[in-house]
């Protein structure tokens, strides 16, 4: 059942960071934006863990995987602009 909640909260957690940060370049449907939203709060995690925010066994919140999230976005934005 977790990975059930897993994949539904990835997904509004990629939709609110591609609400907040738009662009012409961003991965698009349904498997992308759940794939964004679940890394984007691993990053939130593997950082929040690096700077000291989080403990070991601790996670990210919801707003933590908005902001990893909004961080892979930036990423891809920069990566798509400098192949064009």
């Amino acid at each position: 059942m977790w990975i059930i909640w897993t994949i539904i909260i990835g997904f509004v957690i990629g939709l609110v960071a591609k609400f907040l940060m738009p662009g012409e370049n961003e991965p698009k449907g349904f498997i992308l934006t759940t794939v964004l939203g679940i890394v984007g709060a691993l990053v939130a995690t593997w950082l929040g863990q690096a700077i000291g925010w989080y403990g070991p066994g601790e996670g990210a919140g919801f707003i933590g995987g908005i902001v990893g999230a909004v961080i892979l976005l930036a990423v891809w934005g920069f990566i798509s602009r400098n192949r064009d």
